[in-house]
């Protein structure tokens, strides 16, 4: 049985390549699916270059930009049609989320089906945000937490390992959401269909290359999504 990172790339070419040679200094025998939307500064192309360097790597292309969601659907359904898949990780490609932490996420997967890389915990926290976008994260979350009245500090965070026989018990089409809006959804069907959480802390780091992908768009999301979640049968 195998862990599987995903990382979903859009213009991450200068992040990508030194990405995957720290996970891979750190867990040899893991694999990695990245999936890149078409990414005009040849990020797929740096991949399938170092495919050549690790045979536990591999590329999902798709046609055009289409979200974080879809992305990660996209690569769901891809690898819960093996049956040696036991955990999928989903992780940013910026370094944001520090590879270090891999290891823990790993460990405590053996005792629960969906450990959350959390930023909201004892230990946790964020690295180099202006203070407006410590508050809104902060507050985001909350909103969340009590709208849902699930038992989770760090529903946005983009780091977490989801045991591969859960993930098999959701329809991830119904999961009709873009973007980071996506994460929270995913946490929450988990949950919903009988999933096991475990929090552990981790300092979310200022990507190293590239541009945020942070908008007004993704916040309206994080606003509207909780409500839509709680009518979603």
């Amino acid at each position: 049985m195998k862990s599987v990172v995903v990382l979903p790339t859009y213009n991450e070419r200068e992040n990508i390549g030194p990405l995957i040679g720290e996970i891979y200094s750190l867990l040899p025998e893991i694999s990695i699916l990245v999936v890149d939307d078409n990414s005009p500064d040849g990020t797929a192309g740096e991949v399938e270059n170092l495919t050549m360097k690790y045979p536990n790597l591999s590329l999902l292309k798709r046609p055009e930009k289409n979200g974080l969601g879809g992305a990660y659907i996209a690569a769901f359904k891809k690898l819960l049609m093996g049956p040696d898949v036991r955990n999928i990780i989903m992780m940013d490609a910026d370094f944001s989320h520090n590879p270090k932490y891999l290891t823990e996420l790993l460990r405590e997967s053996e005792n629960y089906d969906l450990v959350i890389g959390s930023r909201y915990i004892k230990g946790g926290g964020i690295e180099k945000w202006e203070l407006w976008r410590r508050l809104l994260s902060w507050f985001g979350n909350l909103y969340v937490r009590i709208l849902l009245r699930k038992n989770v500090s760090d529903w946005t965070t983009g780091y977490n390992c989801i045991n591969a026989y859960v993930l098999r018990k959701i329809n991830l089409d119904k999961i009709d959401l873009s973007g980071y809006a996506f994460i929270m959804g995913v946490k929450y069907f988990l949950i919903e269909a009988g999933a096991s959480v475990k929090e552990v802390p981790i300092i979310f780091e200022a990507r190293r290359g590239g541009e945020s992908k942070m908008s007004g768009h993704i916040i309206r999301e994080g606003i509207l999504t909780p409500w839509k979640l709680l009518f979603t049968k």
